[in-house]
């Protein structure tokens, strides 16, 4: 791929999906889009991009930005922040929505549905402290094949082998052939949604928690500050952030504080919290200035 090539593509999947490539992933994005080009019948990726460039046809380049943005996923990963959701976040959540008896999850990014299940058999687990609640778990991703997948709830001996309880997989799954599907009641408990994060998410409706794992990695500061600030605007004042180890608000955004012994787990940062407006300067120093 030469660099022209590089440069065309890399700006495509940006301005579609928010994906920063640097020159250094190269090797990520011949072996994402080598599977697009093959699919459809070209012979390699000068062809694929040929097509791009000369008929910007919007099928080949929907198929491309999802090559680029899907990412691995798999059960209880990072396995903390579960943990912190079952001991700390659903108790406070039961306790503040208690007036409504309902709540929501946002999973930002959900991929092939590992993450918003495994909330769903977290929440599962309380049995009768839910008996009269609603809840639901949205779950959302800019790849339409891989919220197919999602839906489908249906995983190999791999995928289910990985961060998955035996306990938790014997409760909740069931065996098909060679595949491992996941109860219809959990399935149930989950709406899976094409979204892009680029774009606004007040359709989506307000949340009390939000997971954006492992995704704000890949976008450039401000987008990272637009997609926050646009997040907390549709959370009430108990709202609970999850993000990635790697990742933070710090810097970014003053929309959320961390929430401290809660490593990754951020909160609605009220007016109080919020940095004031710098003080305009004096008359004698504006006319000191002009």
């Amino acid at each position: 791929m030469t660099p022209d090539d590089f440069d065309f593509i890399s700006k495509l999947v940006n301005e579609r999906s928010g994906l920063v490539l640097t020159p250094d992933k190269a090797y990520l994005l011949e072996s994402r889009l080598m599977p697009v080009a093959r699919k459809r019948g070209m012979k390699g990726l000068e062809e694929l991009i040929s097509a791009i460039r000369l008929r910007s046809e919007e099928d080949v380049i929907r198929d491309v930005t999802e090559a680029m943005t899907t990412n691995e996923s798999f059960f209880f990963r990072d396995i903390k922040p579960f943990d912190i959701f079952r001991e700390h976040t659903l108790p406070e959540l039961l306790e503040a929505c208690a007036g409504k008896k309902s709540f929501r999850v946002w999973c930002a990014a959900a991929s092939s549905g590992q993450e918003p299940y495994s909330l769903a058999m977290v929440i599962k687990e309380l049995g009768s402290q839910l008996d009269g609640w609603r809840y639901e778990i949205v779950g959302t991703d800019i790849s339409t094949e891989i919220l197919d997948k999602a839906k489908a709830g249906t995983y190999s001996q791999f995928e289910v082998q990985r961060g998955l309880p035996v306990q938790l997989l014997m409760k909740y799954f069931e065996k098909a052939d060679d595949q491992w599907r996941i109860s219809e009641d959990l399935r149930k408990m989950v709406q899976y949604k094409e979204f892009n994060l680029l774009e606004d998410p007040k359709a989506l409706g307000t949340f009390d928690v939000v997971f954006c794992r492992n995704v704000l990695i890949y976008f450039d500061q401000p987008t990272k500050g637009q997609v926050l600030e646009r997040m907390s605007a549709l959370m009430p004042s108990h709202g609970k952030l999850f993000l990635g180890g790697a990742e933070t608000v710090l810097g970014v955004t003053d929309k959320f504080k961390p929430i401290s012994g809660q490593r990754g787990v951020y909160g609605v940062a009220d007016a109080t919290d919020a940095k004031p407006a710098p003080a305009p300067a004096a008359a004698g120093a504006q006319a000191a200035a002009s």
